[in-house]
């Protein structure tokens, strides 16, 4: 009892019997109505048919044969020819006065059913229903007949048809049955079909629960199919990025701790030894020159992560212009110079002229910053990097930055620009950069191309549509010329 109880309860196992049951019961019904119609149409229109081909026979033999024109009529006669077994035959007036009959009862009845009127019109009538008297359910059938021209009655054959009602009765008692059993093994069926979809939601809410408490290792199991496979494959996918990103955010915890720690110590140290005096301006110059490099590297870190901060919040502002590509390239290359230099590195700018884009220069050059810093940080010594700026299309340009340096591998490339994510987590740094770049572009309707071969070096190109602009500084009014 309880488990049928628990069966039942609300839910989509309920809705998906419920409604299961309450389709096959409308299409049974449906079904079993039609095919009862049909049956008893059938019935019925079979001894409809079997009298009025009787009638269409005697009456022909009557006309031809048994009564000519100039023989004496006799109602007897008319019973004799035209009578059929099992069946009284009535003869009628037109007004529905009972003449004689097979039987010989009631000859001073009138019959008021809807088959003589029409038989009296010149069709064939028909009525089924319960005579009076007995109630017993009959059919009658109705047809004019013409005696020498002259003298006119209606022939009224009355059959009973219980024996077809009951005949109906059992066949409608054992569509019933069979109804019945089909609607209970359609019941079963509901069940198993419902089990069979709740059964893994169940599986996969447990699942779900735990992962709500925190537990991202636990795995929906089960060989699903269709859309309950792919809401499985879907969770499991969405627990492994979690795992992911828990752990790249804890690698970054760990990174940026580092990256803080180690100018912090730095300032405080030279800090203390600067407030304990004692030292001459040399070695207070430079521990005034550490301190505030140092703050600069801060503020840089501090910088980035506010930027990816508004970059998620989509809280990041703009401010558009008219920007010149070679421009923009050369103050970056005169920004990165002095680190390039320390390596030995040589940074070749390759630009056509009159490139122009709209957008923020300050952001752009931030992006170009990060791009031929990475490169500058990831090739080896005594090497070169190459900017080159080109139009990619009639209405995009393409900025090119390309090294020659580690390369970066097959399993790193997809995601070098996915936040906090860093190749190498000894060069330093927040992961941010390449996702900050990215988004940036974007903002700007551009994109973002890579290509590396390990060991070979790194091609990163940034792609940006023109604009047909030009900056207000280069337009030369007529009152100018």
């Amino acid at each position: 009892m309880e488990r049928a109880r628990t069966m039942i309860k609300k839910g989509m196992r309920r809705q998906i019997v419920l409604h299961y049951i309450l389709v096959v019961s409308l299409a049974l019904l449906l079904v079993e109505v039609i095919f009862l119609l049909a049956i008893r149409t059938n019935y019925y229109d079979s001894v409809y048919n079997k009298i009025t081909t009787h009638i269409s026979t005697a009456e022909y033999f009557q006309k031809y044969q048994i009564l000519g024109e100039h023989a004496p009529f006799q109602l007897q006669d008319l019973l004799d020819r035209f009578s059929l077994s099992n069946t009284e035959l009535e003869v009628l007036t037109l007004k529905g006065d009972m003449v004689t009959s097979s039987t010989g009862f009631q000859p001073d009845r009138t019959i008021t059913t809807s088959d003589v009127p029409e038989a009296a019109g010149g069709s064939i009538g028909r009525w089924v229903g319960k005579q009076p008297g007995t109630n017993e359910s009959v059919m009658a059938v109705s047809k004019i007949l013409q005696i020498h021209g002259r003298d006119a009655y209606i022939l009224r054959y009355l059959t009973s048809v219980e024996g077809i009602n009951e005949d109906l009765l059992n066949l409608t008692l054992l569509s019933i049955g069979i109804g019945v059993a089909v609607l209970a093994i359609v019941v079963l069926f509901s069940f198993g079909l419902a089990n069979s979809i709740v059964k893994p939601l169940n599986n996969i809410t447990a699942v779900s629960a735990q992962m709500a408490k925190g537990r991202f290792n636990t795995r929906i199991k089960g060989n699903y199919k269709y859309e309950i496979a792919d809401l499985a494959a879907t969770l499991n996918y969405m627990a492994e990025e979690i795992v992911r990103s828990n752990q790249t955010k804890d690698d970054f915890i760990s990174s940026i701790s580092h990256e803080l720690r180690t100018p912090l110590t730095s300032i405080k140290g030279w800090s203390e030894t600067l407030i304990s005096g004692g030292y001459d301006p040399e070695e207070t110059k430079l521990g005034m020159g550490i301190i505030s490099r140092e703050s600069d590297r801060l503020i840089g870190l501090v910088e980035e992560i506010l930027d990816f901060s508004k970059l998620q919040q989509n809280e990041m502002k703009l401010s558009i212009g008219i920007v010149n590509v070679k421009v923009l390239l050369q103050e970056t290359i005169l920004n990165i110079w002095a680190k390039a230099e320390k390596k030995r590195i040589v940074l070749l700018l390759e630009c056509d002229e009159a490139i122009y884009v709209k957008g923020d220069a300050n952001r752009l050059k931030q992006v170009f910053l990060n791009l031929v810093d990475n490169a500058v940080k990831f090739s080896h010594e005594d090497s070169s990097i190459v900017l080159t700026a080109q139009r990619f299309s009639a209405s995009e340009t393409a900025i090119i930055v390309r090294d020659s340096g580690i390369g970066i591998s097959d399993d790193h490339i997809s995601r070098v620009r996915d936040r906090f994510f860093q190749v190498d987590a000894l060069n330093g740094g927040t992961g941010l950069g390449l996702a900050i770049s990215q988004q940036l572009v974007e903002l700007h309707h551009g994109k973002i191309e890579m290509n590396s071969e390990l060991g070979k070096g790194t091609q990163v190109t940034v792609i940006l549509p023109l604009t047909d602009e030009l900056p207000s500084s280069m337009i030369v009014t007529e009152g100018q010329l």
